[in-house]
């Protein structure tokens, strides 16, 4: 009876280690409903708001053990759009992005953990050809959504960066003296991502 007792207990402990395992979920971002939003003040009057649109990659997920966790993705320079079309073109020039020599902007994490009521995801960001650790703000995740195609989950991220950092380094300056845009630059990442 004993034997049956710990044959039990060996099946238990493995089908528990089994289903945590099980956890560990792997997710496409989709494009085709993901962005990347940003925000930086206008001479220091406005804000002006824009955003990527070409956001690809894949995340790792585990709630019961974030350090499984991760992220890899790229965005589409090429994609920017601020509603402007001669601004758009401003800033692929070499002024700005550059994205004749610099077509892609990517985010590697290096570590995941719990923060507050979501969790901070450092990563290393590579844009404008250089690379600086930062930390996304995510917030906890939703639950599973199901539609005919794929089973899908959504990723809500934010971090702020100084643009000068990563070397954007444009500094027009009003007639006042202000400068024409701020070094702080606000992003949101809004994805949407399917279950692999």
């Amino acid at each position: 009876m004993k034997k049956i007792y710990g044959l039990a207990a060996v099946l238990t402990l493995a089908l528990g280690a089994g289903s945590l395992h099980a956890q560990v979920s792997e997710w496409k971002i989709d494009g085709a409903h993901s962005e990347a939003d940003f925000a930086i003040k206008h001479m220091a009057i406005s804000t002006v708001h824009g955003s990527f649109r070409g956001v690809s990659g894949v995340i790792k997920f585990d709630p019961t053990n974030v350090t499984k966790s991760g992220v890899e993705a790229s965005i589409d320079v090429n994609t920017v759009d601020t509603g402007v079309a001669a601004r758009d073109t401003h800033l692929k020039s070499p002024d700005f992005f550059d994205v004749a020599k610099f077509p892609t902007m990517t985010f590697k994490s290096t570590n995941v953990a719990k923060a507050g009521g979501g969790y901070a995801v450092t990563g290393d960001l590579t844009l404008h050809g250089v690379t600086k650790s930062v930390v996304l703000s995510l917030e906890t995740p939703g639950k599973e959504q199901v539609d005919p195609k794929a089973t899908k989950r959504g990723f809500t991220a934010t971090t702020t960066i100084n643009r000068k950092d990563f070397g954007l380094l444009w500094a027009g300056k009003t007639g006042t003296g202000d400068a024409v845009l701020s070094d702080d630059i606000k992003i949101e990442l809004d994805i949407e991502a399917a279950k692999i």
